[in-house]
């Protein structure tokens, strides 16, 4: 069937998100599923770790890194960072962050 492309999958997983092309043997790419966030849009429990007052409830585009970025050395300067696994166990605890995750995959 010419003209046709191929699903793009996405596998996430507690540890690492594999993303590839139906039919496929192998993911293209494979990424931690991890997301560093600003301090400042931080607070004590996890579940106010997704909203950004100054932006009406959302965190900013560009106010995050995801996979290889967010545990990278240099993202430590990017002004007290937040590690976060959107995925625990299995089980997405924090869709807001999760689907965020999968805009920029």
């Amino acid at each position: 069937m010419a003209g046709h492309l191929p699903a793009c999958v996405i596998d996430n997983g507690t540890g690492y998100t594999k993303l590839g092309y139906a039919g496929n043997c192998e993911p293209q790419f494979i990424i931690p599923s991890a997301i560093a966030v600003k301090d400042k849009i931080a607070s004590s429990n996890a579940a106010a770790l997704r909203w950004n007052t100054s932006t009406g409830g959302r965190i900013d585009d560009l106010d995050f890194f995801i996979g290889d970025e967010a545990l990278s050395p240099s993202a430590a300067n990017y002004s007290a960072k937040v590690n976060v696994y959107p995925i625990r166990h299995g089980i997405v605890e924090d869709w807001d962050l999760m689907e965020r995750f999968w805009e920029q995959c």
